[in-house]
Parts: structure tokens; C-alpha cells; sequence
């Protein structure tokens, strides 16, 4: 029987569980992932109702890279980790939140190795501004307990990443092999509804440029042409930038343009950690149908999944979206 498309999710609802058992037949990912979901599940819903229960504002402490820790950052945190650290399929955790790597006991260790950006965009919540989480996942190589080693590797070994955008809906996007795939939260059921297949960045993509113009004096010379060239484009690109990583790459998957966070003066080698910010966002945008660069870099320019993390929550510059955008910026460098 034919039901319209609101009532055939009723009747034949593709959850996530459900597609990740289908096509990869590896009860361990959809476990993990599972976990995952979950978490994200409970940060959802104590970011709606964070001003009810008291949610905003400072814990009183900073994370690993110095920034104020929100009451949100923290609760967050436990969620992600009390959810991985008990799905028995995890080896190592690296979260933002905290200085060392968190190690699996041996009796409940699996063989996944997971880091993961809790709630990123948090500085944003106490005006209601859309947040996220971001993750990376590689399989353990490894014999015997695991190390620091099993997760300071190349964004290319990178089998799952995704992130969970809380905004006006609840909703995530993942690859893990089957190109990239939209979820979204239908909050009457607590299941992740497919609601988009094989994303891919439009082929006629918006002329849009997301940037934090506030450091562009600390900007080298070419950074500063390249930006200028969006800004006094005929027609000029249009500027959008929420200062949440996930909100921002998420618009540039859906409407295609150019997101960045350059090297600068300040930071040095940028703001965005590689191991849980920049690898999954580059794997993700890579996934469908973008370029992912470091700008300069060590030395050079860089494919950000070519690199290889020195500590946990080493850093790296971004320029993620549309190829035609990117290597427009990348010109600028020849």
C-alpha cells in the first residue's frame, strides 16, 4: 500500500541502527555509533533546556586549549564519555575537554579509538545560538592495550566521522563509507530519521564566504587578497559567519561556498583542533564533493587528511568547501 511520505516513516522508518546494520553488517559500528547517538540525544536535550535548569553560563574552569569552560561544556562531556566508555567497543577516547586521552579499561576495551568535540560552539548558548558535536573514529591497529599512538594518526585512516547540529531541528551527518548521510532527530520517537542520502555540496553552489573578519589584521598578505577577493567580487560573495564550526560547515554542505579559519599571528597555527575539528569536518566535506586544505602550513600547503597530529589536541588552519572556492584562496599562494 502507498502512504504518503509522512506516514511511510511511520511504516518503514530508516533509522540510523537500521542502515548502518544493513550496509556495513558490523554489529560493533552500529553499537558504537549507538553510543554516539544517544549522547547526542541527551546534549540535545539539555541544550533546550539549559536556561530552564540552570545551564548557562561558566563552570568556573577552562578546558585543554584555555578556553572557559560553560556549565553545558562539562555536562556534555560526561555524556560523550560515560556513553563511549561503556559501550564495551572503544579503546581510547580524546575529547577536547580533557588534557590526557582517556584509556579503556582492558575488560570492556574494543577497537575503536574516538575523538570527539562534546559541544562545540558552546561560547554561543547563552544567546541561543546554534551549537554542535564533532567526532572521528579509526579502528585500533594495534596489539595488546592502547596507546596514544592508536589515535595520533592520518585523517585518511579516518572510518566514520560526523557531526550533530542542535538548531532547529536535531540533526546529524555522518559518513562512514556509503558517502554522506543526514539524520534527523524526530524527537516522538528519540530516533535519527534518514532524511538525506549520498549528500553532496550543489553543483551550483552559493557564493558564500564564512570567516572571522574580526582577525584580519593579524592575516598574512595572500589571506588577506583572497578574502578581499570574495568581499569586492562582481557580484560580490555574500558574508555568513555564526562563529559555531558546525553551524557554519553544515550551511556550506547544504549551500556550497567556503569556510575558514586561517593561520594568524594570534594563534599561531590556527584555532581548530585536528584530531576532532579539523579531521571531520575535512572527511565529511571530502566526502561530498569538496576540498579540505590547511592553507600554509608547516612549511606548505597541505590536504588536512594528509596530516599527522603530533599530540592530542595539536591544531591546524581550515579552508574547507566548494573546490572552486577553495582553490580559489589556494591561488593565491602559487
Amino acid at each position: 500500500m502507498e502512504h504518503p511520505d509522512s506516514i511511510r516513516n511511520d511504516t518503514d522508518s530508516k533509522t540510523l541502527s537500521r542502515l548502518v546494520m544493513v550496509r556495513t553488517k558490523d554489529p560493533e559500528l552500529v553499537i558504537l555509533l549507538n553510543a554516539i547517538q544517544t549522547a547526542c540525544k541527551l546534549i540535545s536535550r539539555s541544550v533546550r533546556k539549559a536556561g530552564i535548569a540552570g545551564l548557562y553560563g561558566l563552570a568556573g574552569s577552562s578546558n585543554t586549549t584555555g578556553d572557559d569552560q560553560k556549565k553545558l561544556d562539562v555536562l556534555s562531556n560526561e555524556m560523550f564519555v560515560n556513553s563511549l566508555y561503556n559501550s564495551h567497543v572503544c579503546a581510547i577516547l580524546v575529547s577536547e575537554e580533557n588534557e590526557d586521552p582517556i584509556i579503556v579499561e582492558p575488560e570492556i576495551s574494543g577497537k575503536y579509538c574516538v575523538a570527539f568535540d562534546p559541544l562545540d560552539g558552546s561560547s554561543n548558548i547563552d544567546c541561543n545560538v546554534s551549537t554542535g558535536t564533532i567526532f572521528s573514529v579509526w579502528l585500533k591497529t594495534s596489539e595488546g592495550p592502547a596507546t596514544v599512538d592508536d589515535i595520533l594518526r592520518s585523517g585518511d585512516e579516518i572510518i566514520c566521522a560526523g557531526y550533530c547540529a542542535y538548531g532547529s531541528a536535531t540533526e546529524l551527518m555522518i559518513t562512514y563509507g556509503h558517502g554522506v548521510e543526514r539524520f534527523t532527530l524526530d524527537p516522538s520517537i528519540g530516533e535519527f530519521i534518514l532524511t538525506g542520502e549520498k549528500m553532496m555540496i550543489p553543483e551550483k553552489s552559493k557564493t558564500i564566504y564564512s570567516i572571522n573578519e574580526g582577525n584580519y589584521t593579524t592575516w598574512d598578505s595572500n589571506m588577506q587578497r583572497a578574502v578581499d577577493g570574495f568581499k569586492f567580487n562582481s557580484p560580490p560573495y555574500t558574508a555568513r559567519y555564526v562563529g559555531s564550526m558546525v553551524a557554519d560547515v553544515h550551511r556550506t554542505i547544504m549551500y556550497g561556498g567556503i569556510y575558514l579559519y586561517p593561520a594568524d599571528a594570534a594563534k599561531g597555527n590556527g584555532k581548530l583542533r585536528i584530531l576532532y575539528e579539523g579531521f571531520p569536518m575535512a572527511k565529511i566535506i571530502e566526502d561530498a564533493g569538496g576540498s579540505a586544505s590547511t592553507g600554509p602550513f608547516r612549511g606548505g600547503i597541505h590536504r588536512i587528511l594528509d596530516l599527522k597530529p603530533e599530540s592530542i589536541h595539536d591544531k591546524c588552519p581550515v579552508i574547507v568547501g566548494t573546490t572552486r572556492d577553495v582553490e580559489r584562496v589556494l591561488s593565491h599562494y602559487e
